[in-house]
């Protein structure tokens, strides 16, 4: 008798990339995009809109999703729904209206800090595409995420802040930047990854790790490492990239949907 889903799965032989396959056209939908904290920046159509709410969505993505969402949107209202515009264009005077906004640890403080240096990012570095694409150019995901948080906080903020930022030197999966690395890098024409920077490869992208990606990655063997860290986004990658080298983090739709919504036998 089968004892659990995987070692069924294990016993029946099906294919590991066609089980990633199957699970990656499953989720990568647009009917996900609603339970989703994509669905913050599918509200813009202005790149740097899209930059900008991805960016804040992402930060803001821990805890249940309905709540991520909920305070993500508050966000947009306290921008007036034009994150490019307000940021470009309002004082220090204007962002005090996020002294009271608060997501768990991230808080008011957090908020205006994070806020005013990726306003210095867009008027003096040319954006967050440029600042992160010349980090892949110098040296991958990795220089890319870290000259991301070496920018923002060469700005006057408060050292608590910082956390909110991760940094592979430090150890971290980053799992929400490399999550929205994707939304902003991937192109398949399925509605749900924007695909809006052109001068980044797919290729170079590291998978999103989390606790759900994680157990499934594990149980299906193809990470070992059993610390959710950068060490090991990067084995679940390479190992990711054995069925699909020039897009492998679009299996992160198979990793994290089976994780969150459980196995489904649908088409």
């Amino acid at each position: 008798m089968c004892n659990g889903f995987f070692i069924c799965f294990a016993a029946m032989k099906t294919d590991l990339r066609d089980f990633l396959e199957k699970q990656y056209r499953l989720y990568n939908k647009p009917e996900f995009i609603a339970l989703d904290p994509i669905a913050i920046p599918h509200r813009f159509t202005k790149n740097e809109d899209i930059e900008i709410a991805g960016f804040l969505a992402a930060t803001l993505a821990w805890g249940q999703r309905k709540t991520i969402l909920s305070k993500s949107l508050q966000l947009m209202e306290l921008m007036e729904n034009q994150p490019y515009a307000f940021l470009t264009q309002s004082d220090e005077k204007e962002f005090q209206r996020f002294s009271d906004f608060k997501h768990r640890t991230f808080n008011g403080d957090d908020c205006i800090g994070l806020l005013s240096a990726l306003k210095a990012v867009y008027l003096q570095h040319g954006g967050l595409e440029k600042v992160m694409t010349e980090g892949f150019t110098k040296g991958g995901a990795f220089e890319a995420i870290e000259r991301l948080s070496e920018t923002l906080f060469s700005y006057p903020h408060l050292r608590r802040t910082q956390k909110h930022v991760a940094k592979p030197s430090k150890g971290s999966a980053a799992k929400r930047i490399n999550m929205y690395l994707r939304w902003m890098v991937r192109k398949d024409n399925h509605g749900v990854d924007f695909g809006i920077w052109n001068n980044v490869s797919p290729s170079l992208l590291i998978c999103p790790l989390d606790l759900h990606s994680g157990r499934i990655a594990r149980q299906l063997g193809i990470l070992k490492r059993t610390t959710d860290d950068w060490i090991a986004a990067v084995e679940l990658t390479e190992n990711l990239k054995i069925y699909d080298p020039d897009d492998p983090v679009k299996y992160d739709f198979a990793l994290f949907g089976t994780g969150v919504n459980g196995f489904s036998l649908s088409p």
